[in-house]
């Protein structure tokens, strides 16, 4: 497999790259400020499955395929940039319905399930993951050390634990924002539709941004 320097050289990066902010971070917090810690957990692990889709798909040579054609890769990116889109307004519309409460922390096995599902919607729809992964995780294969398509998903793997570990950091200091915040409702209530309002960012970015966003 990976050499013993390659790999630790690796990891250095891999790390650095997800505690940098990027949509990913923003993303969870987003989901934290709206839903609370439960949700931006299952959120978090959400992504973390959507990641490994574009770390398969990048073993087997398919998101290769995608990034090279156009059509598709704009396709894929305006489906996910229109549902953060979607999720965003959501989250918006539901404060803005209910004024006099606070948006509930999401507890119920079902809704985190949801939560779940719609964070790993988000990653496996972002061409650019693909693109991330294309671009970084080659530069650390070595042919001659085996199978580089198992090598791909090993290092792919780390990267993505990696990244979920920053996420989940981030959620828990979302968290302890949204407590803190709890004692007076406007601030509340002007966080969570602010937290709306970031990822119909994310996905405006996402629709406008290029390849080699995060």
């Amino acid at each position: 497999m990976v050499e013993p320097s390659q790999f630790v050289l690796y990891v250095a990066a891999a790390l650095v790259l997800a505690i940098a902010p990027g949509p990913g971070l923003f993303y969870v917090a987003a989901r934290t400020l709206s839903g609370g810690r439960k949700d931006g957990i299952a959120s978090s692990l959400g992504t973390a499955c959507g990641g490994m889709v574009h770390v398969v798909a990048g073993s087997l040579g398919l998101s290769a395929l995608i990034l090279a054609n156009a059509q598709l890769f704009s396709t894929l990116k305006l489906m996910g940039a229109v549902y953060l889109v979607w999720l965003g307004f959501r989250t918006i519309q539901t404060v803005s319905h209910k004024p006099n409460v606070v948006f509930p922390e999401i507890e119920t096995a079902t809704s985190l399930l949801k939560a779940f599902r719609e964070g790993t919607i988000v990653e496996a729809l972002n061409p650019k993951t693909a693109a991330f992964f294309l671009a970084f995780v080659p530069q650390f294969i070595e042919p001659a050390h085996g199978s580089i398509a198992l090598q791909f998903v090993f290092l792919g793997f780390i990267s993505v634990a990696l990244n979920t570990g920053a996420d989940i950091a981030i959620v828990f200091i979302a968290h302890r924002i949204k407590t803190i915040a709890a004692s007076c409702p406007r601030l509340m209530r002007n966080l969570q539709i602010g937290s709306g309002g970031v990822m119909v960012a994310l996905g405006v970015g996402l629709a406008l941004g290029g390849h080699n966003d995060r």
